[in-house]
């Protein structure tokens, strides 16, 4: 007897029959086979890791303005390319070089007013001189940028002509990255200013309110809520860089009390000295941030049990150095060789993540955890990687060539890696590092909005999956990051992101 449905039905025992039988039960072993094969998996999920490269300081045309099919320099208009005096005008040159207000004798002393190759005549800088700093501060950002003119440039910076110069990024390895993969040429940095605040953007597309720092640290701004120029400041771009009466870490308390550069974490590695009693912190006496609990992408992405880490170069000999006797010159904290930055270490300032708890043994590592992880094939399936001070492309503290070889290093390892069949690399920077560039930050709403975003920065997607030789022009900001691994891992949104920002897919073909 054979049952269908619960009901019994009686048939002949011929060859007809046992054939049936034995259909049916070729069938029921067919399936069950089928539910212990595993299907390759479709679309998005294909991508098993994803690897986030975070390096510094460097706007879109400065690096890739002359990238064969992408909105580079020569899109550019004249009046954004025609950069504007004090007083509104247009410089009739650009004015001289200049580092902490001293003449750069490497640059000439005049050039036309507009974007200039550094690594070309006149100029003739190599790609390995470590330049100045140009200046890239929130309040001045946004002066910049000018409502999308980018025309404020120089009239803002602390170095004069610098801010007007590009590369040749042909000579680069991330250049020839993006040829072979895909360049995104509208990925814009998620906030305006500096690297503090866009790390944190990062990872948790908000700013923090620091209403308790002290006044010595808050910007002074103008009538016109811009910052204040000192008595002293030259009128002309042409005579110097601006003064301010204080360009500082922390918004006016009117104006919202947020930190906007530079502010240090409470836990070591800080650039604050510990107290004399508790060597993990830093010395509350001169307004570190306050812990913060606000929920960030660490926190979405536990929930949901996916694995993760944010790989920091110095990372262990940081920690050490931070928790010396504040008697002690330190060695690795700023300072050369390695020149580690704590600002670049986001998930630092985060109660979770304390010195001693278990959320920072299992995601704060160090640069070597990396390269054993990519060796073995044991990363975890998102992965955050910041290079050291010296090896980022931060200017002043770093070179291009030497950003750009730590770039192609790791990116190397990871296509070597036993995981790369089923990852995806996006290399980015956090911001534009002072540098000009010509695309005007998209505006309106779910566009932009009070705090962002700002300058047009580099990114380059590098997957199995990615679009071969592509140049995609989807509008993106530093949160479409986060909008990727929400996509790919379900996570719940958090409150900071931009409706119409991109979400990288464009940059796949799955």
């Amino acid at each position: 007897m054979v049952r269908f449905n619960g009901s019994q039905a009686a048939l002949p025992m011929t060859r007809s029959a046992f054939s049936l039988l034995g259909a049916i039960a070729a069938s029921l072993l067919l399936a069950s086979c089928a539910s212990r094969v595993v299907v390759p998996p479709a679309g998005i999920e294909k991508i098993q890791t994803v690897v986030v490269f975070y390096a510094e300081n460097r706007s879109f045309d400065h690096l890739f303005g002359r990238f064969p099919g992408a909105e580079g320099i020569d899109a550019a208009t004249a009046e954004q390319k025609t950069q504007i005096d004090r007083d509104g005008t247009p410089l009739p040159r650009l004015p001289a070089a200049y580092w902490n207000f001293k003449v750069q004798p490497e640059f000439p002393a005049s050039m036309p007013n507009g974007p200039f190759a550094l690594d070309a005549p006149p100029v003739n800088l190599s790609q390995d001189f470590v330049t100045p700093d140009p200046t890239h501060s929130w309040y001045q950002h946004i002066a910049q940028i000018n409502g999308g003119r980018n025309n404020a440039f120089v009239r803002i910076t602390n170095v004069g002509a610098l801010a007007m110069g590009y590369y040749d990024g042909s000579r680069t390895h991330l250049w020839n990255w993006a040829k072979q993969y895909t360049l995104a040429d509208h990925f814009f940095q998620g906030t305006y200013g500096g690297s503090y605040v866009n790390h944190q953007w990062l990872v948790c597309a908000c700013l923090h309110a620091h209403p308790d720092a002290a006044d010595n640290l808050r910007s002074v701004l103008d009538e016109n809520g811009e910052l204040k120029h000192a008595e002293n400041s030259p009128k002309s771009a042409l005579d110097g860089p601006p003064r301010w009466v204080r360009s500082g870490t922390v918004m006016p308390k009117d104006k919202g009390s947020y930190a906007i550069n530079t502010v240090e974490s409470s836990y070591q590695p800080s650039g604050i000295l510990p107290p004399a009693d508790d060597f993990t912190r830093a010395d509350p006496a001169r307004s570190p941030l306050p812990p913060l609990a606000t929920r960030t992408i660490g926190d979405t992405l536990t929930e949901k049990g996916v694995r993760w880490a944010w790989y920091s170069q110095g990372w262990k000999a940081a920690n050490a150095d931070g928790m010396r006797d504040p008697k002690e010159k330190r060695t690795v904290i700023k300072a050369k060789p390695i020149n580690f930055a704590p600002h670049h270490s986001p998930f630092n300032y985060y109660q979770r993540f304390a010195p001693g708890s278990a959320d920072r043994e299992t995601h704060l590592k160090d640069r070597d955890d990396f390269l054993r992880d990519i060796e073995s094939g044991t990363l975890p399936q998102v992965v955050f990687y910041k290079p050291a001070g010296s090896w980022a492309q931060h200017s002043w503290d770093s070179s291009v060539t030497a950003g750009d070889v730590e770039i192609h290093d790791i990116v190397s390892r990871l296509v070597a890696s036993p995981q790369w069949p089923h990852m995806a690399i996006i290399v980015t920077y956090d911001e534009y590092g002072g540098y000009w560039d010509h695309v005007p930050p998209p505006m309106g709403p779910g566009w932009g909005d009070a705090f962002g975003p700002g300058s047009r920065i580099p990114a380059v997607i590098i997957s199995p999956y990615a679009k071969r030789g592509f140049v995609d022009k989807t509008v993106y900001d530093t949160t479409s990051i986060q909008k990727f691994l929400n996509r790919r891992f379900g996570l719940a949104p958090l409150p900071g992101l931009r409706e119409n920002m991109g979400d990288l897919t464009a940059a796949f073909a799955f």
